[in-house]
C-alpha cells in the first residue's frame, strides 16, 4: 500500500510498503478514508522534535472504516466509520488514573508512536476509536480531532462579557473561532497576517476582522474590553503584541506551537492580573466534538484549503510551510468522490446568505 513516511527532518517520502495484516489483540485495521495535515505535522517535519521512530507514517486527524477486529475488541465492528483519537497515552501514571490523559507523563502521539493516517490502512488500539454517523462526510470526520484541540482551548477560557480576540486563522484558530462564534456572548475578532485565510474565517463564522492595534480593537469592539483572547500562531512576535492589546484581568489560551523562547516582564502579568493558560492538545472533549460535527458540516467543509492525494502530500507539507494557504485545512482523501462536491469556496460564499 501506499503511505507517507517520516524519515527525519525535512525527509517526508511517499511510499509503497507492505499492507497491514491481521491485527493484534485489542488493536483494529482501518481503510483511511480522510486525513488531515495538523500544524504539528509540519513542526514535526521542520524540527525532528517528535521523532521517535524512523521511518514512522505520519497522520493523526483521520477518518476510517474498520475492516479487521483483534481478538478482545467490542467496543467497534467491521464496517463502522471511526475517527481517532490522536493521544496514546499509558493509562498507568498519576495524570491517566486522574482523568488527565493529555498530560500523560509518557504521552505520544498516533504518527509518532505507532503508525498514521497518511495511508491508504492504519492499525489503532481500539481504545482511541470512537464510532460516528456512517453518512458523515469523511471530509468533515477527519475535522474532529482538530475541533476537540479547539474546543479545549475555548473551555479554558473564563466566561466574560467582554470582547474575544482569536490571533492566528490556521486549523485551530479558525476552528476557535468558529466555536466563539457560537457560544460567545460578546464580540469575537480575528487576526491574521494571511490576509485571505481571515477572510475565509471571518466569512465562514461571522467574527470581525481587526488588525493588532488597541484602538481599531477598541472600535470593533464598541469599545467593550478584551479580556479573553486564544493565541494559535506560535509567534514570539505576535504573542508580545496581543499582550499590549488585553485589558486588565484578561486570560489567552495559548494553543499555538512556539518557535523560540519568550522574553516579558512577569510583573505585567502580576500588575494586570493576565492569566496565560497552557492548551496541550484535548481533555475529553473528542466525544463531544464529534457530536458537533454534523450541525457544523457545512461551515467545516468552507474552511477546507484543499483536497489532495497521497502522491501531493510533501508538496504540501512545502506549500503550507510557506504559508500558501487561504483555507485551514488541507484534507488528504483516499479515494476520489463519485460525483464532484461543492468546492470550499463555493460553500463559504452561502453561509451568511
Amino acid at each position: 500500500m501506499k503511505a507517507a513516511r517520516l524519515y527525519g527532518p525535512g525527509d517526508l517520502r511517499v511510499e509503497d510498503i507492505a499492507t497491514p495484516g491481521i491485527p493484534d489483540a485489542g488493536w483494529v485495521k482501518l481503510r483511511v478514508d480522510a486525513a488531515g495535515i495538523c500544524g504539528s505535522d509540519l513542526h514535526n517535519f521542520r524540527t525532528g522534535q517528535w521523532i521517535s521512530r524512523s521511518p514512522s507514517t505520519a497522520g493523526h486527524e483521520l477518518a476510517g472504516t474498520v475492516i479487521a477486529i483483534g481478538e478482545g475488541v467490542d467496543t467497534v465492528a467491521v464496517g463502522d466509520r471511526v475517527v481517532a483519537d490522536s493521544r496514546f497515552w499509558c493509562g498507568d501514571c498519576a495524570q491517566c488514573r486522574a482523568g488527565r490523559r493529555h498530560l500523560c507523563g509518557s504521552l505520544g502521539f498516533v504518527g509518532e508512536i505507532c503508525d498514521g493516517g497518511f495511508a491508504e490502512q492504519a492499525v489503532l488500539p481500539a481504545r482511541l476509536l470512537h464510532v460516528i454517523d456512517a453518512d458523515l462526510d469523511e471530509r468533515v470526520a477527519a475535522m474532529a480531532e482538530p475541533l476537540a484541540v479547539a474546543l479545549h482551548a475555548v473551555r479554558r477560557l473564563p466566561k466574560t462579557a467582554g470582547s474575544v480576540l482569536v490571533v492566528g486563522c490556521g486549523p485551530i484558530g479558525g476552528l476557535a473561532a468558529l466555536l466563539l462564534s457560537r457560544t460567545f456572548a460578546g464580540t469575537v475578532l480575528v487576526a491574521d497576517r494571511n490576509q485571505a485565510r481571515c477572510a475565509r474565517v471571518a466569512l465562514v463564522t461571522g467574527a470581525t476582522i481587526v488588525d493588532l492595534d488597541r484602538d481599531a480593537i477598541a472600535a470593533a469592539s464598541a469599545n467593550a474590553p478584551l479580556l479573553a483572547a486564544v493565541e494559535a500562531t506560535g509567534s514570539i512576535a505576535a504573542f508580545n503584541q496581543l499582550l499590549s492589546m488585553l485589558d486588565s484581568g484578561s486570560a489567552v489560551a495559548m494553543v499555538g506551537i512556539f518557535h523560540g523562547r519568550l522574553d516579558i516582564d512577569p510583573n505585567l502579568l502580576v500588575e494586570r492580573e493576565i492569566a496565560l493558560l497552557g492548551c496541550h492538545a484535548f481533555a475529553d472533549e473528542l466525544p463531544d466534538a464529534v457530536r458537533m460535527l454534523g450541525e457544523l458540516s457545512e461551515q467545516l467543509l468552507a474552511l477546507i484549503d484543499r483536497e489532495i492525494g497521497l502522491d501531493e502530500v510533501p508538496a504540501a507539507y512545502e506549500r503550507l510551510l510557506a504559508g500558501r494557504s487561504d483555507g485551514l485545512k488541507t484534507i488528504i482523501r483516499m479515494r476520489q468522490p463519485v460525483e464532484p462536491a461543492l468546492t470550499s469556496d463555493k460553500l463559504a460564499e452561502r453561509i451568511l446568505t
